[in-house]
């Protein structure tokens, strides 16, 4: 039981990063290859916070958030005032990523390389769960603000929106900075769960995964991603007993969804919409 205890608490963490990658991502249009990168911020900034100077936990995640999201405005000033394509500023912000990485490794209060053992193990299952539930409040209620029906203009048609008179700089610009925020708040937990943290963690390969999980859950969608995060979490871990063959898994439940289900598993809806037609329909029938 406790094994998957852990597993649900990875994987609530997790989905916290999706949903921040989501809003950047699925609501707003742009890709990015580094978001991990944001996610290790926030779990070395808090982590250093806990480790050396005993901050109280709450005050550490808060601070791995503005962290995070400070490091959003000094990649995303540049990059996003130059007006780059989707796919160059992918390339821009996997390059910070793999950047941060190699600062991380040498840098002497992040021990390096070896990484940074022996983080109070404060985070618990509730904690997460009440991170996630205020964090899909939180970006629902941003996603229904002027400032997410910006964010989804500039997803959809950037000329159009531009004529109607919203900024893209200033609209990508605060996605990218609510998004680093998540990512900040789910690198604090992770880095307080698993007790040890170190630069090989926040690479490439997590910022594809990220990326994966939103797209297999639907672009448009909040529920959608979280629902595919948690899968992409825990089927590995379900299948551990099958070896090797547990990533074969992984990547044919990716290719089934884009075939059978290209614009995600809940495309542009969210579960309670999809609940309610549902039952609009039965009671019609």
């Amino acid at each position: 039981m406790n094994y998957v205890l852990s597993i649900v608490t990875l994987a609530g963490i997790n989905m916290i990063a999706v949903l921040g990658l989501s809003i950047f991502t699925g609501f707003t249009g742009l890709f990015s290859f580094g978001h991990a990168a944001l996610v290790g911020i926030g779990a070395y900034a808090s982590a250093i916070l806990t480790y050396y100077y005993f901050v109280p936990f709450p005050i550490a995640l808060v601070a791995g958030m503005a962290a995070s999201a400070l490091v959003s405005l000094v990649i995303g000033i540049p990059t996003l005032r130059a007006r780059l394509r989707s796919d160059y500023f992918a390339i821009a912000i996997l390059g910070f990523g793999e950047a941060l990485r190699v600062i991380l490794e040498n840098l002497e209060i992040t021990n390096g390389a070896r990484g940074l053992p022996g983080i109070e193990p404060f985070t618990t299952l509730p904690i997460v769960a009440g991170c996630l539930a205020v964090s899909v409040w939180v970006a629902s209620n941003f996603l229904r603000s002027r400032y997410g029906a910006a964010c989804i203009a500039v997803r959809e048609d950037p000329v159009a929106a531009e004529m109607a008179g919203i900024n893209l700089f200033r609209t990508r610009l605060l996605s990218l900075v609510v998004s680093a925020a998540f990512c900040g708040l789910s690198g604090g937990l992770l880095a307080h769960f698993l007790s040890f943290i170190q630069p090989v963690m926040f690479t490439l390969v997590q910022s594809t995964a990220l990326l994966a999980a939103v797209i297999a859950g639907g672009m448009g969608s909040i529920s959608g991603p979280l629902i595919a995060s948690f899968i992409f979490i825990a089927m590995p871990e379900a299948l551990r007993v099958a070896q090797m063959w547990r990533l074969v898994a992984y990547g044919l439940v990716l290719v089934l969804i884009m075939l059978f289900r290209p614009q995600g598993l809940m495309g542009y809806q969210e579960l309670t919409t999809f609940f309610r037609r549902s039952g609009h329909e039965r009671r019609s029938a």
